[in-house]
């Protein structure tokens, strides 16, 4: 049985990785340079925007970051309304109530200000003001936004305007948004086109101030979309040339931005290996590190960004030698190559690279909330999220990802 699934498997992301060829794929128009965002409010304005939903957090609303764009927004005599309950998980109720707020004041289009999470509920928003009749359970994987069938309730998800706080994500271009059940702890990965972004700004000046410990596993969240994407079977020329520029660029920039946030070349070159990551991976997808970091932030809440910094490298080395010539490529992008190494040796020193980055970064190794009472709940939900859609390098089987799992737990708890 495990050799028919392993085969389905391949099958699917065969077929899968064919057919995507075939999709209209519509880059968003990108601005970027400090100060970008105030362009906003104009372009808009040209378009004949008169009323938008702002999609944002309390932090950020606590801090001013938005002032400067609601006085712009204001001056250009654009009637704007912020929904910013948004949870470090975006939930259904996150979802339901942004829709609501969108309908009942006749909105236009939604604007997406701040990190992963405000880009989720507002990609998931769109999907649902496209699909009011359909629960967003049932938009949980690929092309299930309008398909399976197109009913007359089914309208093309509102334009969407991305604003990135954080450089990680990538979510200002990806098909993706994941949101969470509180209750059950499950997460559902919703990835179409018609909820990418239409517009994206990278303004390295909303980013300054972005703490620490967000700067590091924001920045590593987007490392980890460039090797799951260049490590897997579904690259194209561009996916595999933007990977390694993204790689390029966060060994280059990431410790300079954390060290020193006002950095603004680092912070503008870490927004922009951002956007080439999350390009990478909306088409050549992610693998068995995301799979995993998903369901351990809905059963404990770790940051999704955290989560895959700290099993990014237990995964790579299970991998072991399949992926041994593309970690020695990645090595080779990040300045940790050596030429008289083996592809073995140089894949090892890029991933022994990812450890001690995690370490200069005060990022730890190990998860201590990890329970083995939940282990086998998390490798099956892990499992139906990656299985058949992530072209994983190599297939893990159920006692496979246990023993990963388990490596990542606290000692103690061994």
């Amino acid at each position: 049985m495990w050799i028919l699934n392993k085969a389905y498997y391949r099958t699917f992301q065969v077929v899968f990785w064919a057919g995507m060829h075939f999709i209209p794929w519509i880059e968003p128009k990108l601005f970027i340079g400090s100060g970008s965002v105030l362009k906003l409010p104009q372009l808009m304005k040209e378009k004949g925007l008169q009323r938008i939903l702002i999609v944002t957090d309390k932090s950020l609303m606590m801090i001013n970051m938005l002032d400067e764009l609601f006085e712009a927004l204001e001056k250009a005599g654009i009637d704007y309304f912020v929904y910013d309950s948004v949870q470090p998980n975006p939930t259904f109720e996150n979802i339901e109530d942004a829709k609501q707020m969108y309908l009942d004041n006749n909105c236009q289009c939604l604007v997406a200000f701040g990190g992963g999470s405000p880009m989720d509920c507002a990609k998931a928003t769109s999907a649902k003001i496209s699909r009011p009749d359909r629960p967003l359970e049932k938009m949980s994987g690929t092309f299930r936004v309008l398909l399976p069938s197109l009913k007359m309730t089914s309208i093309l998800p509102p334009a969407l305007w991305a604003i990135p706080t954080t450089a990680g994500t990538g979510s200002e271009t990806t098909v993706a948004a994941v949101v969470s059940d509180p209750t059950t702890h499950k997460k559902f990965p919703i990835n179409d086109p018609v909820i990418r972004p239409r517009y994206a700004f990278l303004d390295p000046d909303l980013t300054k101030t972005l703490p620490k410990g967000m700067t590091s596993t924001t920045g590593m969240d987007a490392l980890t979309h460039a090797v799951e994407a260049y490590i897997g079977r579904s690259n194209t020329k561009d996916t595999a040339l933007k990977a390694k520029m993204a790689v390029k660029m966060i060994y280059e920039n990431i410790e300079t931005a954390y060290n020193d946030g006002n950095n603004i070349e680092a912070r503008s070159q870490m927004l922009l290996a951002s956007y080439y990551a999350g390009c990478a991976f909306t088409r050549a997808y992610v693998g068995y590190v995301h799979a995993i970091a998903h369901n351990l932030g809905g059963f404990y809440g770790i940051p999704h960004g955290l989560a895959n910094a700290v099993i990014m490298p237990y995964v790579l080395e299970w991998y072991g030698e399949c992926i041994h010539k593309r970690l020695a490529q990645l090595a080779e992008c990040a300045g940790v190559s050596n030429p008289e190494f083996t592809d073995g040796q140089n894949a090892k020193a890029f991933i022994d690279s990812i450890k001690e980055l995690n370490k200069k970064m005060d990022i730890g190794d190990h998860f201590p909330e990890i329970q083995e009472k939940d282990i086998e709940t998390i490798v099956i939900r892990a499992f139906k999220e990656a299985h058949p859609n992530y072209p994983v390098p190599k297939i893990m089987n159920k006692e496979d990802c246990i023993s990963v799992i388990r490596q990542i737990m606290s000692s103690n708890q061994m």
